[in-house]
């Protein structure tokens, strides 16, 4: 599939002058960017950039400080928390480096009630084939605290992934697996972003992984200090 250009796709993303300000300490500092439906991009920076806050805040997990922001469409800015809820729901999967699976249910109960609470009929199914593509079919009874750190990160990926969002965010989504494991789950992530024509936003120090990207944006001290294209 050709991933569409911003110049002849409207912006799924559109931030303008977007501010974080944790208590005295600003994290984000007048952040502008665009991002086209079905692009990729990666996210590149020192601990400390602004990487995860900037994801987190383009998610709709954290709130901006000021500025504007356009998520698919929705006013993030304008939107009280359960609105943002509302609109993650189906549409954006995300995939942090905390995992944040229900500790009181299993792999695939994990997988499978966010898609019941989004309507979706078939859910038990369609999250057993999601956990078997990233290699836990014979997992699907065990509960996280039974599972790897590097299994309980791939349960996270089918949960985000289960929905087929238009939007996906990930966090180092192979941070946690070896290298086979690893690069079978980026091939996974890019042929599920292609099969829906989503858009990708991952976050990476794996030079390679950024390397596959159709764009690469470098944050320093809340900046964005590089844009380029591979």
């Amino acid at each position: 599939m050709t991933t569409p250009s911003p110049e002849n796709s409207a912006p799924v993303i559109a931030a303008r002058d977007l501010t974080l300000t944790i208590g005295s300490t600003a994290i984000l500092k007048g952040i502008d960017l665009t991002v086209a439906a079905g692009e990729t991009l990666a996210l590149l920076g020192h601990s400390g950039s602004g990487k995860s806050s900037l994801m987190a805040v383009l998610a709709g997990l954290e709130r901006a400080s000021g500025g504007s922001l356009s998520v698919a469409g929705a006013d993030f800015a304008a939107l009280d928390e359960d609105a943002l809820a509302l609109a993650r729901r189906g549409r954006i999967g995300i995939v942090l480096q905390a995992f944040h699976l229900l500790p009181t249910m299993t792999a695939h109960e994990n997988v499978a009630t966010p898609l019941e609470l989004a309507g979706v009929t078939d859910a038990w199914d369609i999250a057993a084939r999601e956990l078997a593509a990233v290699g836990l079919g014979h997992r699907l009874d065990h509960y996280p605290t039974q599972l790897s750190g590097g299994e309980q990160q791939r349960v996270a990926i089918a949960r985000a992934l289960a929905p087929r969002p238009a939007l996906l965010f990930a966090d180092e989504p192979t941070g946690n697996l070896d290298a086979g494991t690893g690069s079978a789950i980026v091939d996974l992530l890019f042929a599920r972003r292609a099969e829906a024509g989503a858009t990708l936003v991952l976050i990476t120090h794996d030079a390679d992984l950024a390397a596959r990207a159709d764009r690469v944006i470098t944050l320093a001290d809340g900046k964005i200090v590089s844009d380029r294209r591979s």
